[in-house]
């Protein structure tokens, strides 16, 4: 019996040379990744009234994974993550302050050239590399045309798509995200101050002149003129669309966007069928503002969330199709995801819901709950991956950087770390439980939490250090600053942690206590062994998620699409209403 995971091996291994055998070539790849799913958007993960039956088909042709997470509960981390296999600790693109993300297209941080995605790797062992849609990991360093964190810079040969996510202000009449602003001024500070103010000038302990009060006021003045200019100029500042290094349409039009990224996939899988490519398809949807193309506008019973669901499901039917014309799919190993849970904080200015579904896992996007780490994760490969398989083991969306590297023939990189693991053996059935024994959970750049799945053990145990305080109290959500923030006063810290063993509780309805559970004490001790042998492998790196990185700096503002390319979108757009 002890030979039989050496069996297993061998025949996984011939089962993978007999694949590239037939083909005579390098595997190719597919990552589909769309923007604020819900786990429990899909009908392959439960969800019985949302159809996406181009989805659910990859999973039942495919493996399934049903306990994936992402490295970062927000898209800028999340994603620097999924394209290095490294937490977002590591490259800098953790936030040591409230904001996580970028806001502008103008700001100077950005995923460091320094660092190695899967796509450098692989475009050295001749590979055609492509990123369509949503980057969000910077654009520029010193002015508006150097573009060192552009994909181009980053091992994509092709690019098409917006460097920014897609915000409210992009999309007419969903208002503005610049207002929720407001959540973060302290307006009880500034109350008590101006209160205290005036009581001490009554009492004559001090004296307010009538020119500090006008001073004041003019200065309150000034500050509300120039948030109105950024609201009015925000969308023509940060809502194009490039094609390389080119803008091609600023600010874009959102309405069959989809179609136009699925088109743009389509023609490069077409271009390059004779040779071995990736491409990595972010889908805008389903972020907020909301939209779909007036072919799926009113057609699920979830309103225009729901539609948009329908549309990326329609999209990836596209890709499969066309992956299949050019007999291509037993070739391909096809990768779907989404970069964190469902925003559940957005509600139109109608006050319709906008977020996703986290299906039973508690909270959502921006915390580390797990219904905002916890991802679809389905794989699909037919003559390789067995068709139908169900994995109940912890895998990251880092897991995809030493597979495909390892896959391609690329060395993986010894002089950092790589915090993913090979997931073919795993895949494959060769192994039967994952490599991740511990795995840390962070809010920006602190520790928020730790996972730890010990050696048999079926135990998932999960302790937290700090969680975010849910506003209603009873809500699992964080509506009063739009998303969940990792710093006081909006949290509280648990000594010890709270913990919970996911295997029994995955809901995380009910934190263990050491009369509940009898290795409480003992488990909180492994758990801290290991986060401070975490933190003996972290280097100093540049914060590229800091206020001085993520402000808006004018002389990086990238300009202008011209007449002559608005044109040739007018068209296409026109095309696609005539069908």
């Amino acid at each position: 019996m002890k030979s039989l995971p050496w069996i297993r091996w061998t025949l996984g291994l011939l089962l993978l040379c007999t694949a590239d055998a037939d083909s005579g070539r390098k595997p190719n790849f597919v990552f589909m990744m769309v923007d604020d799913l819900g786990i429990g958007d899909l009908g392959c993960y439960g969800n019985t009234t949302l159809r996406t039956p181009n989805i659910d088909r990859l999973a039942l042709e495919g493996v399934k994974l049903t306990q994936h997470t992402a490295a970062a509960p927000l898209c800028t981390p999340s994603r620097a993550a999924f394209l290095t296999g490294r937490y977002p600790i590591r490259s800098g693109m953790a936030a040591h302050g409230r904001m996580g993300v970028f806001l502008f297209s103008a700001s100077s941080g950005g995923l460091s050239q320094e660092e190695i995605t899967f796509a450098k790797a692989v475009k050295e062992q001749g590979y055609s590399t492509a990123v369509i849609g949503k980057w969000h990991v910077g654009l520029n360093c010193e002015d508006s045309a150097d573009h060192c964190h552009h994909p181009n810079s980053h091992g994509f040969d092709y690019f098409y798509g917006t460097i920014m996510t897609h915000l409210r202000d992009c999309q007419p009449g969903h208002g503005s995200v610049l207002y929720f602003v407001h959540g973060y001024i302290p307006y009880k500070a500034l109350s008590i101050g101006l209160v205290s103010l005036a009581l001490l000038h009554i009492k004559g302990m001090i004296t307010v002149t009538r020119r500090v009060v006008f001073g004041f006021l003019v200065l309150v003045g000034v500050v509300v003129s120039l948030f109105d200019v950024l609201v009015y100029t925000f969308p023509n500042l940060n809502c194009f669309v490039m094609r390389g290094p080119e803008i091609v349409e600023q600010p874009y039009t959102s309405e069959n966007l989809t179609q136009r990224m699925t088109s743009e996939a389509t023609e490069f899988l077409e271009r390059n069928s004779e040779r071995p490519f990736l491409l990595f398809f972010s889908f805008l949807q389903v972020h907020t503002g909301l939209f779909a193309s007036p072919l799926f506008r009113g057609r699920s019973q979830h309103g225009l969330y729901g539609d948009a669901v329908m549309e990326v499901d329609w999209s990836v039917g596209q890709i499969m199709q066309t992956l299949e014309r050019l007999n291509l799919k037993e070739n391909t190993l096809l990768y779907m995801t989404s970069d964190q849970g469902p925003h559940l904080e957005e509600i139109s200015i109608n006050g319709e819901m906008h977020g996703g579904y986290s299906g039973i896992y508690k909270a959502g996007k921006s915390t580390n709950w797990e219904g905002g780490i916890r991802i679809p994760g389905i794989l699909h490969w037919p003559g390789v991956l067995p068709a139908g398989k169900v994995i109940d083991e912890p895998t990251s969306n880092m897991d995809i950087f030493p597979t495909v590297l390892n896959l391609a023939g690329a060395s993986i990189p010894s002089d950092r770390v790589i915090d993913g693991h090979d997931l073919l053996p795993l895949l494959q059935g060769q192994v039967e439980r994952s490599e991740h024994e511990f795995m840390f959970p962070y809010c920006n750049a602190q520790l928020n939490a730790v996972r730890w799945h010990p050696p048999n053990s079926n135990a998932i145990w999960k302790a937290f250090f700090f969680t975010p305080d849910f506003y209603p109290e009873n809500s699992s959500a964080c509506f009063h600053t739009h998303i969940c923030l990792c710093i006081k006063p909006y949290v509280t810290v648990h000594d010890p942690p709270l913990l919970y063993d996911l295997s029994k509780d995955p809901t995380e309805s009910t934190p263990l206590s050491p009369d509940t559970e009898p290795q409480f004490y003992s488990v909180l001790e492994v758990i801290r062994a290991a986060v401070s042998h975490h933190a003996e492998s972290l280097k100093p790196v540049p914060v590229q998620v800091s206020p001085l990185q993520i402000v808006w700096k004018p002389w990086l503002q990238p300009c202008c699409s011209s007449l002559s390319q608005k044109g040739k979108t007018k068209i296409f757009l026109a095309k696609f209403v005539s069908r």
